[in-house]
């Protein structure tokens, strides 16, 4: 019996360091890819006049079985707090932060909530994009995001800051199939900022990069939930239920 306990522990123990040298590894890779971040060739878009240059930049889309009006709406409506994971990755930012516990607040449209966070929208294609921007000090404990106007947000240099803009975006394919996507920008003032937001970055990046999914995953489902109460069944389009991460 004993026998097969410490085999079970040593076991148990292997995945554990297994876990943890993988962890170690991204969080290895991230450090060092920082500010490393590819330029599309695509034509320059909303989020280009406002962080034409930046040090992070995290793209993510998926196909929606919808039409666009249902998809761009599911969006502006998402509710993140729906979601045990993204519940459990702010929780653990505040454990990690020793931040205090966010209080509970009555359900509203994700705009609504972003807005109320501080989030500015810098500009907007009405039913198709839309791009919020704050500056912000992310790696302190009680992080508060500042809007500002889309004119000042583009040339603010004030030292000790990260500046991010994020993009929501809706594209047709086709009648009844759409193309849901976000994307981040982060670039900082100076060189203090730099180091303070690569740490931080290192740290949380993968809990960002799950909220992203989750809310891809929140989008997608809502707005096919919502096809398939107009649609007959069998006379829609086929769910392409992949996301496909960038």
């Amino acid at each position: 019996m004993r026998t097969r306990s410490r085999r079970a522990w040593r076991i148990v123990g292997g995945g554990v360091g297994a876990v943890a040298l993988i962890a170690l590894g991204q969080a290895a890779a991230t450090w060092l890819r920082y500010g490393r971040v590819a330029r599309t060739s695509s034509a320059p878009g909303l989020l280009d006049r406002f962080l034409p240059t930046y040090e992070i930049r995290e793209r993510h889309e998926t196909h929606v079985a919808a039409p666009v009006e249902l998809t761009n709406r599911a969006a502006r409506a998402m509710d993140l707090d729906r979601s045990s994971v993204v519940r459990a990755i702010f929780r653990g930012r505040e454990l990690l932060m020793r931040a205090a516990p966010a209080e509970n607040q009555v359900p509203k449209p994700f705009l609504d909530q972003v807005k109320e966070l501080g989030w500015g929208v810098l500009a907007e294609e009405p039913g198709r994009e839309i791009v919020f921007g704050a500056v912000t000090r992310p790696w302190e404990a009680e992080v508060r995001f500042h809007s500002l106007p889309p004119d000042e947000f583009a040339a603010f240099d004030e030292p000790g800051f990260a500046k991010i803009a994020w993009t929501m975006r809706a594209d047709s394919l086709g009648p009844g199939t759409s193309r849901f996507s976000t994307e981040t920008r982060v670039a900082t003032t100076d060189a203090d900022a730099r180091r303070r937001f690569r740490r931080y970055w290192t740290l949380v990046s993968p809990g960002v990069r799950l909220i992203r999914r989750e809310s891809l995953r929140l989008v997608r489902a809502e707005a096919e939930s919502g096809h398939r109460a107009v649609v007959p069944e069998g006379r829609g389009t086929p769910a392409d239920t992949n996301a496909v991460p960038y």
